[in-house]
């Protein structure tokens, strides 16, 4: 397959180089040079400067005699300051050949100056999805989501989005234990699916400004299973308990109680994605008292009962009828080795 990545001007280097190693690990790890074919793609032939001081020698340009694509990914640059016309019309010539479209990051704004998303639900990164609906004001954007598919276009979050729906293009076309081998190798998560926020409440902890506030939050991370009251997480902030809500919602745009459901939510939904504990010991753990109060909780803030997201959400892609293919390590390349 071939995967072509197009690199605009001042291209976030992560953007193609992220979803390159995830293929080109692929096709490694099948024995297959071939069953993955990355192409750089740029606007000219000169070198496309990306960030980080990075330079990109592509392999082909847009003004190239067409070549078939199986995949087309689009590169974002942060500013976006710039769109080549040039570009955007390729785009839109190309589109319509590929069998399966996407962005990474700020790639979706070339995408919607090429008019390919009317209809489409889409993501890009926290920071630029306000920037996106106020130049695309018809586009349907859910910004809280790691990647979104809508029929064969995928769009992502942030820089390393990239990387997840790599991984999972992966599983759809050879299979979750070659999904699985790589991401172990490449020390990722096999997937953070596109039902999952951007941010989790263990993000949030790490972001807050203020120490006493973070404090309580860590403090409510390592003690999910106890009692946590307002009053509480005040004492432990050595706050009355108006003051610690006040400050806790100025710091976090959100009250004590919404964060500490938030944190118990994340734990259990990554219990039930990567272990076989049962819904009771999960709920117990979690803080839910039982498996009635965590599917409550589940049912009120997801939608979705617990039981029913651990089947979901097992696989990147669910319900997808791609049969694995068997996986044969690379040549010279050591059994043990192929499963870090």
């Amino acid at each position: 397959m071939r995967i072509a990545l197009l690199a605009p001007p001042g291209v976030q280097s992560l953007d193609i180089v992220g979803p390159a190693e995830v293929f080109w690990e692929a096709a490694r790890r099948l024995g297959d040079p071939n069953a993955y074919t990355v192409q750089v793609i740029a606007g000219s032939a000169d070198p496309v400067r990306g960030t980080g001081g990075l330079r990109f020698v592509a392999d082909r340009h847009i003004f190239d005699p067409d070549e078939p694509i199986d995949t087309l990914l689009v590169g974002g640059d942060p500013s976006f300051a710039i769109v080549d016309p040039a570009m955007v019309q390729w785009l839109r010539r190309r589109a319509a050949t590929v069998r399966r479209l996407g962005s990474v990051c700020t790639g979706v704004f070339l995408l919607a100056a090429a008019g390919l998303l009317e209809g489409k639900r889409v993501t890009t990164h926290w920071e630029c999805a306000t920037r996106l609906r106020n130049e695309f004001p018809n586009l349907d954007i859910d910004s809280d989501q790691i990647f979104i598919r809508d029929g064969n276009l995928c769009t992502t979050a942030g820089v390393t989005a990239g990387m997840d729906l790599a991984l999972a293009l992966v599983e759809e076309d050879y299979g979750r234990d070659l999904a699985l081998i790589v991401a172990r190798y490449m020390v990722m998560f096999l997937k953070r699916p596109g039902g999952q926020s951007q941010f989790s409440a263990h993000l949030a902890a790490q972001m807050s400004g203020k120490s006493r506030i973070q404090q309580v939050q860590q403090y409510i991370l390592d003690n999910l299973a106890t009692q946590l009251s307002v009053d509480n997480l005040a004492q432990q902030s050595g706050m009355s308990i108006r003051n610690f809500t006040r400050v806790f919602r100025q710091d976090m745009n959100m009250t004590p109680t919404e964060f500490v459901d938030a944190a118990r939510l994340d734990a259990a939904r990554l219990l039930l994605e990567d272990s076989a504990k049962s819904l009771q010991q999960i709920a117990i753990r979690c803080g839910f008292g039982n498996a009635d109060g965590m599917r409550r909780a589940f049912v009120r803030n997801l939608g979705i009962a617990p039981g029913e997201y651990r089947l979901r959400f097992r696989s990147a892609w669910a319900g997808t009828s791609h049969a694995p293919r068997t996986i044969r390590p690379p040549a010279g390349h050591r059994t043990r080795a192929s499963s870090p």
